[in-house]
């Protein structure tokens, strides 16, 4: 029963948001059970911003760029990961926020920070790892109290308590990814000028946001 309410939740925010008139980008955390596919935690970006543009459909983590015993000794390489849509069905949302335009540059700013060659790039699997990376993304969007050392090896903890501390600002999701993705309606880009009928709320807007530039998906 619990479950159909949350899934009725979920279907009644998506159905609001996917409407023009309320277009902004949502980012949505994940963490992945853990094992020998990568990363255990990731974040979403879905919407369309609100100063308009093409739809967003991304996603983003983190992990060591060679999966090599060296990882346990000292920092090695890292590279920005980004999951399968198979990946994602069998991973787990945890909670979702949604952005304002200027948070959403910001998570691009994070993105390109961490980027392979950057020095954000480095992987260390005690205190540098795609905890780490959805760490800093969840403090860019505006939640608070963060700082969970014991638990930056534990990915589904770890964003749990995040979201047990930010009940106010967090929208709870906690659906497997298979039904939660069934969840979404439709992207569809932002109308150039206003309708009529539909008023309008004078916001700040970014004059040109980037779009994520999305390396090749490889096979899992």
């Amino acid at each position: 029963m619990r479950r159909c309410v949350r899934l009725l939740a979920l279907l009644v925010f998506w159905i609001g948001f996917a409407l023009p008139a309320n277009a902004a980008v949502t980012i949505t955390f994940w963490s992945h059970e853990l094992g020998n596919s990568f990363p255990h935690a990731f974040f979403t970006l879905r919407g369309v911003a609100d100063a308009g543009g093409d739809p967003v459909d991304a996603n983003f983590g983190f992990t060591a760029k060679s999966l090599t015993p060296a990882l346990l000794f000292g920092p090695v390489a890292g590279k920005l990961d980004i999951a399968t849509p198979f990946y994602i069905k069998g991973s787990d949302a945890q909670f979702s926020v949604v952005m304002t335009d200027a948070q959403y540059t910001a998570i691009l700013a994070l993105v390109d920070a961490w980027s392979e060659g950057k020095p954000d790039s480095i992987y260390r699997v005690g205190d540098h790892n795609c905890v780490t990376f959805v760490k800093e993304a969840a403090r860019l969007v505006g939640l608070t109290d963060l700082d969970q050392p014991e638990l930056m090896k534990k990915p589904r903890s770890y964003l749990k308590a995040v979201l047990a501390r930010n009940a106010t600002r967090a929208i709870p999701v906690g659906l497997h990814g298979k039904e939660y993705l069934a969840t979404l309606g439709p992207l569809v880009p932002a109308p150039a000028t206003p309708r009529a009928d539909v008023p309008v709320i004078a916001t700040a807007t970014v004059s040109s946001l980037p779009q994520p530039q999305l390396p090749l998906a490889t096979a899992r």
